[in-house]
């Protein structure tokens, strides 16, 4: 389990979305004080496949989800005060499959 923060203070949030899979996923970017890049978003019910550059923690805030890593057939579930680890130069496969799954994923 993560101590997920309720408010980050001090940021700078970027206004223009960034929207995936028709609107299926969206998400919000926000530079923390100390230069950090995270987004918050949304995903709604479905399966959505995502790469990687960098290196990723998604943090689930509300609601649940299951991932697949790529390179596993290993599905595992997340619920809310959990998070998991995307190596760099990778991706994952992310399905929630009722209500809406929020999330914040830090940059590592």
């Amino acid at each position: 389990m993560s101590s997920l923060p309720s408010e980050f203070t001090g940021v700078t949030v970027h206004t223009k979305a960034n929207v995936y899979f028709d609107g299926k996923v969206v998400s919000h970017t926000v530079i923390v004080a100390d230069g950090a890049k995270k987004t918050l978003g949304l995903i709604y019910p479905g399966s959505y496949h995502f790469g990687t550059g960098a290196a990723e923690r998604m943090e689930i805030t509300a609601g649940s989800c299951t991932v697949t890593l790529d390179g596993t057939t290993e599905t595992k579930s997340y619920a809310a005060g959990q998070f998991f680890d995307v190596a760099a130069n990778s991706g994952f496969t992310i399905a929630v499959a009722d209500g809406i799954a929020e999330y914040i994923c830090s940059y590592l």
